[in-house]
């Protein structure tokens, strides 16, 4: 099988592509790359423009051209733009990041009063996210953007101590799961399941599961 990874923020490629030598380690990987879109996104506000919608699409149709059977994109503020070039590219899985998290975090979600603690280190996220989710799920969100400048600093033990203290305020206030939005925070998963005692779920680790189901590879 051959994926397409595009990813929009450099800290992406690592994780999902560890994730994938343990847990798919015979997929052939492609890494797009435009680091542009994030921080373009960014300085528009989190809001995605036509253009931006259309560059998004012009990425799935490169992969698509490889010859590639699936497509994840790595970057969880695209989500309409994603959804966008999935329709373009119906005849194969086009995969938002975190839709596969999203469906197993829910599930997780198994007592009437479980709320789901989402964590993003990217403040557009949780613009595009959060309607993601079951109107009946309870959602609690927190923004790290220490974490991400940490990470951009290279300092992996602060931002890891960032996304841990961002679960434990959640679960204080009654999160029942935990939910990591960026591919960069699953470097944290473990981390934070230690000190919370609670389910953790991590973009990579449940877009690589889904996909295998899709393309019979389980």
């Amino acid at each position: 099988m051959r994926i397409a990874l595009i990813h929009a923020l450099t800290h992406s490629i690592a994780p999902i592509n560890d994730a994938f030598v343990l847990m798919w380690p015979g997929a052939t990987r492609i890494n797009l790359l435009d680091d542009s879109l994030s921080a373009d996104l960014a300085a528009n506000d989190g809001v995605l423009e036509e253009t931006m919608h259309r560059r998004v699409e012009i990425l799935a149709d490169y992969a698509a051209s490889t010859g590639a059977n699936g497509i994840l994109f790595t970057c969880s503020a695209f989500g309409s733009c994603i959804e966008r070039a999935a329709r373009k590219h119906s005849g194969m899985p086009v995969l938002k990041p975190n839709e596969a998290m999203i469906a197993e975090a829910v599930a997780a979600v198994r007592s009437p009063g479980g709320s789901i603690g989402l964590i993003a280190s990217f403040a557009p996220t949780l613009v595009s996210m959060p309607p993601e989710f079951p109107p009946a799920i309870s959602l609690q969100s927190e923004l790290v953007e220490d974490a991400m400048r940490a990470l951009n600093a290279g300092d992996g033990p602060a931002h890891d101590a960032a996304v841990v203290a961002a679960a434990l305020r959640l679960r204080a206030n009654g999160a029942s799961v935990i939910a990591l939005a960026q591919f960069s925070m699953a470097r944290a998963a473990t981390a934070v399941e230690q000190a919370t005692g609670l389910p953790v779920f991590t973009t990579p680790a449940s877009a690589i599961r889904f996909l295998r189901r899709q393309l019979g590879a389980t």
